[in-house]
């Protein structure tokens, strides 16, 4: 007998089959943006087993016997083969259940050859069988459309009402395994074209068009008096101004920073998405409504609630849910030193940085920050009716829990008086409403990308535009009340949007002389 042909070596005219490695594209979530990977199988001859490398979590790892099921109640027999399955780049940590699809269809197809080049493929299934979504959908694909890194994708077809909303990306809707290997059988990948309107009113400015609602569940008419209040509302509202209020109990601070979210500007469809994005994060399933978010966290509520944290993986915080929209802190000297002091980053860079052993996380925090305060300890200082029951050394204590740093990032200052039995409400939303409109779109006009409350420091040198007696003023008020560099960009920005709001294309000297009596007094 031929010794070479006893140990297996093939005869020399034989060619050697080459063992298919098939892939297909997924994406995990890094922090908040998707990191593109690779799915990829081997099937050799061995042991029966079915593995998964690339340090995959422990939802991955579960996925080998959702995909088992899978396949075995659809009639699909498991290969009698070494399954070995990698995620690549293998340095990066991967999570989430969407790739069951992916794990699947490269077993299902192991004798297939796949090339689809481009086409991303997510979904988790049942055991039955059954593509099903997964809240990471919606912000993987979101961000892998602004990196500019996807153009289909394969999708469960429960999820395609909210993945509609993504413009730019062709999505092609499965709802079972044996639908999915269908479609790579016949090579026909047919887009599902699914277009969503936002509901509400849209306004058209240079060819951006820009959602919003009117609907007014609580009215500013309900709020009696108050009008220097009110008019510092619409002045934030207008401009998205940090905003503080300051009175008695029972005068109203609580009830105007509910009402601000119904007459803040309109949103992008892109902001609207960000804004979802954030929500899909927490676990919440959004409307894609046209308002603002606000959230009103309590004053007991911890730093990692607040912004964001945890011990092994970092979960978004109030402040980035609030992210469009409006951060209320009631009872503002309440809340812990520690957590207004580092609320200073968020309202300078617009951002949250999370920084953790095993991850940092950068979250955008684009927020509005409205606050109320008592005068004092007791409420009574301001009040003509009760008396105050604090020491000076109580108030000043009480008062001094705000640092000037932190102080310094709100932009209007309101001290509140008390209602009288006299007081009527003056103004209702749908007016307020009809005001911040007409001032966005000077804003807009002037070819702002930001709202007056969100200038940059050139940005304000040049859209903050003043007349001369409107300059003299500010100049006397520097001298006067020894103003700090950034006191003074908030008054300008301030002026800005006050002379948006009198339809004024400079800030004249009755607009400054406004801005000035918001400023906060020492």
């Amino acid at each position: 007998m031929n010794a070479k042909a006893d140990s297996g070596t093939p005869p020399k005219n034989e060619v050697k089959k080459e063992a298919i490695v098939n892939r297909l594209t997924c994406a995990t979530l890094e922090g908040v943006n998707a990191q593109v990977i690779e799915v990829e199988a081997t099937f050799t001859k061995g042991l029966p087993g079915f593995s998964v490398v690339g340090l995959a979590s422990s939802d991955i790892q579960e996925a080998k016997e959702r995909c088992k099921s899978a396949l075995l109640t659809n009639s699909f027999i498991f290969p009698p083969l070494k399954v070995t399955v990698n995620l690549s780049p293998s340095d990066i940590s991967k999570k989430g259940t969407h790739i069951d699809l992916a794990i699947a269809l490269l077993i299902a197809l192991n004798k297939m050859d796949i090339r689809e080049e481009g086409l991303f493929v997510f979904g988790e299934l049942g055991l039955d069988g059954r593509v099903k979504t997964s809240s990471m959908l919606f912000p993987l694909i979101l961000s892998l459309k602004e990196q500019r890194l996807i153009k289909r994708a394969i999708v469960p077809k429960e999820a395609i009402g909210y993945l509609s909303h993504i413009s730019g990306v062709e999505f092609i809707t499965v709802e079972t395994l044996s639908e999915a290997i269908t479609l790579f059988n016949k090579g026909a990948f047919s887009a599902t074209t699914q277009r969503f309107d936002y509901p509400g009113e849209k306004l058209v400015l240079e060819n951006t068009s820009y959602y919003y609602e009117k609907k007014y569940e609580s009215d500013f008419a309900d709020v009696k008096g108050q009008g220097i209040a009110k008019r510092a509302s619409l002045i934030a509202a207008a401009g998205m101004h940090n905003f503080l209020m300051e009175g008695s109990p029972g005068c109203g601070k609580s009830m105007i920073a509910k009402r601000l979210k119904d007459i803040l500007p309109p949103l992008m469809e892109e902001e609207i998405l960000s804004i979802a994005k954030h929500q899909f994060l927490d676990g919440i399933t959004p409307n894609f409504s046209a308002i603002r978010p606000i959230r009103a966290p309590h004053h007991t509520a911890t730093s990692a609630s607040v912004f964001g944290g945890g011990s092994i993986q970092a979960k978004i915080g109030e402040v980035a849910l609030a992210h469009k929209g409006i951060l209320f802190f009631d009872e503002l000297p309440h809340f812990g030193k520690q957590v207004l002091e580092a609320l200073r980053e968020p309202l300078q860079d617009r951002k949250v940085h999370i920084a953790r052993v095993n991850a940092k996380i950068e979250y955008e925090a684009d927020i509005m920050f409205v606050a109320a305060q008592n005068p004092c300890p007791c409420g009574n200082l301001l009040s003509k009716t009760r008396a105050c029951r604090c020491s000076e050394i109580e108030i000043k204590r009480y008062q001094n829990r705000l640092s000037d740093p932190f102080l310094d990032r709100i932009d209007l200052f309101v001290v509140m008086q008390e209602v009288s039995s006299e007081d009527r409400g003056d103004i209702t939303s749908a007016q307020m409403h009809e005001a911040v409109l007409k001032a966005f779109g000077m804003q807009k006009a002037r070819g702002q990308e930001r709202l007056n409350g969100k200038l940059s420091e050139e940005e304000i040198e040049k859209y903050c535009k003043l007349e001369s007696e409107a300059e003299k003023i500010l100049e006397g008020a520097i001298q006067r009340f020894a103003l700090s560099h950034r006191s003074i960009a908030s008054i300008k920005k301030v002026g800005r949007t006050i002379a948006d709001l009198n339809g004024h294309e400079r800030i004249e000297r009755a607009d400054m002389l406004e801005a000035l009596s918001y400023r906060r007094r020492k």
